[in-house]
């Protein structure tokens, strides 16, 4: 039974009779627990009944635990929530930016929904981070009552206030902005070569994500696919995006308190499980990729001239003078000469070409069950559970993407692409295409 006893307060080394109540209390491990700083008898007394009694019912907290600080819990909860790399680093970020320079040190019992709203009102950052601070906050605190450091969550299901007078936003991306028309997709990738080229090509006429197709293996190229389809087979070649090595992603190495050791480049599972997919290929893209992979020596399809992955930046150099147009560059010395590019389309990106892919599903009439699968998207609702493509659906796509793609080919007056689309490989060098589009 919770018993109290007096502590003296000692006052120069001495000890003098002012005193306060300790209550010493039986914890679950048989041990004896203490709580001083109360002012009577009886508050301490009943405090630790109270406590012996959540012990029997089975829903006591260590007041330790409780008091822990939210910095030192978080940092225990990204240890043991390891995540994809670009999930972490998001965390880490979110971590140390804005939630640990105000939350480091309080403790966990303390946090209320009052302080957490207000405070979040006064970040120096757009709202939707804001948002994900919070957001993040919340998971931590959640992992805390299945600790069993806190018995209930305070930002579980709140609204967060916004702010009376928000920051001005950024002007958004028009409907136009967000994907290309077929001859800006086939002007650009003229313009960056085959080796480059094909890549923009192909991430707008299958949905691929930048890191689907910056880790793309040559071996998960041209497969197969083969089902039963009117007393025979339908068949047509495949990208395969694989699960564990299906995506390339750009990792902060950080130790235990997230501190940035450095940024590496590895492969990891696809960024969700409708990630892992066979994506049908129409039969021009099929056969730019066949002369594609006799070409590139390299093991990754889409990769750097020296057979090294990609990074968005590096990416971003290439393809931003190729979409947003450049200037005349005349020879000088140790600077070859290059030609002015007119713009093609200014901010066009891989996600908006993404958003390409999935548009011209739309536009010819891609049944939803075949759009989600081929875009690596959940279906929702009961439908995604009880509609699936047929072969008869899958042939539809392919026509509908071949058709799109050789109108904007008509539209823009040509017949061939880099030499290759009709058939007739012209022999040239990929060492000469790449230094066409440097």
């Amino acid at each position: 039974m919770a018993h109290a006893e007096k502590v003296y307060k000692v006052r120069n080394g001495k000890q003098t009779k002012q005193f306060t109540w300790r209550v010493r209390y039986k914890k679950p491990d048989g041990t004896w627990g203490s709580e001083p700083g109360f002012p009577t008898k009886k508050t301490a007394e009943d405090w630790g009944d109270g406590q012996e009694a959540a012990i029997k019912a089975g829903r006591w907290i260590d007041p330790d635990l409780q008091r822990k600080h939210f910095g030192e819990f978080a940092r225990t909860f990204m240890k043991a929530r390891v995540k994809r790399g670009r999930t972490m680093d998001k965390r880490w970020d979110l971590l140390q930016t804005h939630i640990l320079p105000k939350w480091e040190h309080a403790p966990l019992i303390g946090i209320t929904w009052f302080d957490v709203d207000s405070w979040q009102m006064t970040l120096d950052c757009e709202d939707v981070t804001a948002g994900h601070a919070v957001s993040l906050m919340s998971t931590i605190l959640t992992a805390a009552v299945d600790a069993k450091h806190i018995t209930v969550n305070p930002l579980f299901g709140r609204r967060r206030t916004q702010p009376s007078a928000p920051a001005p936003k950024k002007p958004k991306k028009t409907d136009e902005e967000k994907w290309a028309p077929p001859e800006v997709v086939i002007q650009l990738a003229q313009r960056l070569g085959p080796a480059t080229g094909m890549h923009v090509l192909t991430t707008a006429f299958t949905g691929l994500r930048w890191g689907e197709g910056a880790g793309l293996h040559r071996d998960n190229v041209l497969k197969t696919r083969r089902q039963a389809n009117d007393g025979g087979w339908f068949e047509c070649p495949v990208i395969k995006v694989v699960p564990d090595v299906g995506e390339l992603s750009e990792v902060e190495l950080r130790d235990d308190e997230g501190n940035k050791l450095g940024t590496v480049l590895r492969l990891e599972n696809p960024k969700s499980e409708k990630g892992v997919r066979d994506i049908d290929l129409p039969p021009f893209l099929a056969q730019l990729l066949r002369y594609h992979l006799d070409d590139w020596p390299h093991s990754y399809v889409f990769c750097t001239p020296s057979g090294k992955f990609w990074r968005r930046g590096n990416w971003g150099k290439v393809l931003r003078p190729a979409a947003d147009g450049r200037p005349e560059r005349e020879k000088r010395q140790g600077v070859s000469p290059r030609p002015a590019w007119e713009p093609i389309m200014p901010g066009l990106d891989m996600r908006a070409l993404r958003h390409t892919h999935d548009t011209y599903q739309d536009q010819i009439g891609v049944r939803p069950s075949l759009a989600h699968e081929q875009a690596g998207h959940k279906m929702s609702g009961i439908k995604g559970v009880y509609q699936h493509p047929t072969p008869t659906m899958r042939q539809e796509r392919l026509d509908g993407l071949e058709e799109i793609f050789w109108r904007g080919m008509r539209n823009l007056g040509l017949k061939t692409l880099w030499n290759r689309v009709d058939l007739r490989k012209i022999p040239q060098t990929i060492n000469d295409d790449l230094a066409n589009a440097a």
